[in-house]
């Protein structure tokens, strides 16, 4: 073999390692440049504060639902009999507080009126038989103890048109201070029950508390629910998180509130995420011994909020570009 054929196969060996060199450990560092991380979401379960019969689903699964939109609903009837019970309670106890403050009826004022006009009659004729009795007397007529009886009819007849001016008068007033506080503290009573009852039923109903997307349905119109057993799971928008791992020698570069560029399968380009927790506690890929050999292996957990978190689902793989140096 000649020089010439030697040193050109030198030099296509050489060029072979050197893209074979670039394309194993190039790519690979390429790729060792993208964080691993997942999508993580916290479910929030709907229930019923009260057993009863499921009366109606309104949303399936995977379906995206508003804030404010019903979810279920649970039959309310035994607790709606309660409320109107509660209602009527309420009613009368307001009734009797407002007649509290009110006197008798007119009827009843108007006995008292006949009774006055029969007491002042009675005033005058009395006081007419007094006046003859003094001149009778005085002419030696009546004896002295006819005065004195007709005296004592007259000031008895006053004192009855007193008694029955004075029930006149006691008969507008209202009930005592002390009656019409128990009144009052009756109504007030009245009107916790009702909203006690009114909270239940109101729960038998729960609406969206956040937009959220629904990730499960666990029982459909018919099915007995016990009390506080989830219904209706749901996905809230601000409770999706995006979860990655970060080097141990990179870890300074993370902070909360910087923001980050991630990418995963059939998703839309150009999303991001704030990061709002870094993990005080390290974690280790296999090796767990701790040596300068291993270090490069122990990674801190960083998790962040998506700025468009719509369309991601919880344990979607993702990449996420790292932060550089001095950024």
């Amino acid at each position: 073999m000649n020089v010439r054929l030697r040193v050109a196969i030198a030099a296509v060996v050489i060029i072979a390692v050197a893209v074979g060199g670039w394309w194993i450990w190039g790519r690979g560092e390429g790729q060792d440049r993208l964080l691993s991380g997942y999508i993580e979401g916290e479910a929030l379960y709907m229930s019923s504060s009260t057993s009863g019969a499921v009366s109606a689903v309104s949303v399936v699964r995977g379906q995206r639902v508003a804030a404010g939109q019903p979810l279920f609903a649970i039959d309310a009837a035994p607790l709606i009999a309660q409320r109107d019970q509660a209602a009527a309670a309420l009613a009368g106890a307001e009734a009797r507080l407002a007649d509290a403050g009110k006197g008798q009826r007119p009827q009843e004022l108007a006995v008292f009126d006949a009774q006055g006009a029969a007491a002042e009659a009675a005033v005058v004729e009395a006081r007419k038989t007094l006046d003859r009795a003094e001149t009778l007397v005085q002419r030696g007529v009546y004896p002295r103890a006819r005065l004195d009886a007709a005296r004592a009819a007259w000031e008895t007849a006053v004192a009855n048109r007193r008694t029955v001016s004075s029930q006149r008068t006691a008969g507008t007033l209202g009930a005592r201070p002390d009656a019409v506080r128990a009144a009052e503290a009756q109504v007030q009573q009245a009107r916790q029950a009702l909203a006690e009852v009114q909270a239940l039923v109101d729960r038998t109903g729960p609406r969206a508390p956040v937009a959220a997307r629904v990730e499960q349905v666990f029982f459909q119109a018919g099915e007995w629910a016990t009390a506080n057993q989830p219904v209706v799971s749901l996905m809230p928008d601000d409770r999706v998180r995006l979860r990655f791992f970060v080097p141990e020698r990179e870890l300074s570069r993370y902070r909360v509130g910087r923001q980050v560029a991630f990418s995963c399968d059939g998703c839309k380009t150009g999303l991001s995420a704030r990061i709002n927790y870094v993990s005080p506690r390290p974690e280790f890929t296999p090796p767990i011994i701790y040596s300068r050999d291993s270090r490069d292996r122990l990674v801190f957990m960083i998790e962040a909020r998506p700025e468009t978190p719509g369309g991601l689902n919880p344990g979607q793989p993702v990449d996420v570009r790292p932060l550089e140096a001095g950024a």
